[in-house]
């Protein structure tokens, strides 16, 4: 496996785990768990990047690293809507 490959494996590994670390019950479990989305948009940067200078692209790189971004963003915002309690927010995490 290589770097890109391992990066978009580890980003997958993050949506559990914000899930989790969103649920806490600790004054800051939301802070730590935005912390975790930034590391996996880190992630996701990087893998392209390395794809790309290292010429790395393989094709379950370029099939997983969309579905890691789906996963990751469908699960934030669904968080987000959890969190909020307000229609707005809920129109536009539908519309996103």
């Amino acid at each position: 496996m290589n770097w890109p490959n391992m990066l978009t494996s580890i980003r997958i590994a993050i949506v559990p785990l914000l899930v989790l670390v969103y649920y806490l019950p600790f004054k800051h479990a939301g802070l730590l768990a935005a912390s975790l989305f930034v590391i996996a948009s880190i992630t996701d940067a990087l893998d392209g990047y390395l794809a790309r200078q290292l010429g790395q692209k393989t094709q379950s790189g370029e099939f997983l690293d969309p579905v890691a971004d789906k996963l990751l963003v469908a699960v934030a915002l669904i968080l987000i809507v959890d969190g909020a309690n307000q229609i707005g927010v809920s129109i536009a995490a539908t519309a996103i």
